[in-house]
């Protein structure tokens, strides 16, 4: 066959993927009410059986694209995060840290019962801190849900976030440090990486928001400047070799603060965000190794019921101190269950950027990344249901 037929094919298998995709989420979520993101995660498994994988590797220019998806979402999450609340409430900020520090040395010292090598010991955990605020963010929007639970979990998954990608680049600088002995290279593969992706998001967040002011841009135009604005960014980020990921929340969470509002038809970046959305999912689901699955069958349940049960006992300790209870500490652990999508996105931009262990770490961790993705955002939906914070109306 041609070679530019070849590519013609593998080009349109996206497009069928997707669209199969989306037909399957609207279904299931009307007949069944499952989570739209967990339908887009099983066709991308499944998808991935017949060698997606093959064609994401021969179409150029999906990473990135996955990235943006990503970064719209995360810059949604840190523009719905109230830095004044932490200062009224501390203890969220204080569960919010311990927790991850927690998580991170529970999951390291479980992964050591498998043997496994320090380094990639200390991946899984810096992995597994993390919360997927595309699998969280997703289903809270189709919930309409808003409440104490509500917000005490998006507020949770940005602390695990930033934790995660500070620990995951700290260990990227170790692994520097260790292989090469470059003190330098080290340094740029961490501290500087989190301090100029944090800067690099601040000033857009405060720029962006003067620019809207001076030109008097109408409401409805607003969600367009800021869905260029995080394409900007993520470019930047990449071409710099920065986090786009932590850039793009650091820029929500500063927009917030200058007071930019965006009204609730603004989430999700409309129909633009909801075919990115679609197509993250499938990505990363077919960016998972079935092969490797059975091996780290007794890994990933070990590593699940560590990091789950860290989530649920810190939120339940912490419950009465910041201001909840020990019912709706609960909720909030498990719905902090998902965390594939930002893991196996960072994972592969530290791969994508030289370094060696992402790749394996992935293959080790498929068994886990696989169940909590497609499985985490319905104990996300049925937590939040439990909480009584959903308010979804039958659309006409």
């Amino acid at each position: 066959m041609p070679e530019d037929m070849t590519f013609l094919l593998q080009a349109v298998t996206w497009p069928l993927v997707l669209l199969v995709a989306w037909f399957l989420g609207e279904r299931l979520n009307e007949s069944a009410g499952i989570p739209r993101v967990s339908s887009y995660v099983a066709v991308g498994l499944v998808a991935s059986l017949f060698n997606l994988p093959g064609v994401t590797e021969s179409v150029p220019g999906l990473p990135f694209l996955a990235n943006v998806a990503l970064s719209l979402v995360l810059f949604e999450l840190g523009y719905r995060i109230h830095l004044r609340w932490f200062r009224h409430n501390p203890w969220v900020l204080v569960l919010g840290l311990v927790e991850s520090v927690l998580t991170f040395a529970l999951v390291y010292f479980a992964a050591g019962w498998f043997e496994l090598p320090v380094d990639t010991r200390l991946i899984i955990a810096s992995l597994s801190v993390s919360a997927s605020p595309a699998g969280i963010v997703r289903v809270a929007n189709e919930l309409r849900s808003t409440g104490q639970v509500t917000e005490r979990v998006l507020h949770l998954c940005a602390i695990n976030c930033m934790v995660a990608v500070l620990a995951l680049k700290l260990v990227v600088g170790y692994w520097h440090l260790s292989t090469s002995g470059d003190m330098v290279q080290a340094v740029l593969g961490s501290v500087h990486v989190l301090v100029t992706s944090v800067a690099a998001g601040a000033l857009l967040g405060v720029a962006m928001p003067a620019l809207l002011r001076a030109q008097r841009i109408q409401a409805r135009d607003v969600t367009l400047v800021f869905a260029l604005a995080v394409l900007l960014l993520t470019t930047l980020s990449y071409g710099l070799k920065l986090s786009p990921l932590l850039a793009a929340l650091t820029f929500g969470i500063v927009a917030r603060e200058r007071r930019v509002h965006l009204t609730n038809a603004q989430r999700g970046f409309g129909t633009a965000g909801d075919l990115l959305n679609i197509f993250m999912f499938v990505y990363i689901a077919a960016l998972l190794d079935w092969r490797a699955v059975p091996a780290g069958l007794a890994l990933g349940l070990t590593l699940m019921v560590v990091r789950t049960a860290s989530k649920v006992l810190c939120n339940v300790a912490a419950a009465r101190l910041s201001g909840s209870t020990e019912r709706k500490g609960v909720l909030a652990g498990l719905a902090l269950m998902p965390m594939s999508a930002f893991a196996i996105l960072l994972l592969e931009q530290s791969r994508i950027l030289g370094f060696a262990p992402a790749r394996d770490v992935l293959a080790v961790m498929a068994f886990m990344m696989l169940v909590q993705e497609l499985l985490g955002p319905l104990v996300t939906q049925r937590a939040l249901h439990a909480a009584a914070e959903t308010h979804v109306t039958q659309e006409p």
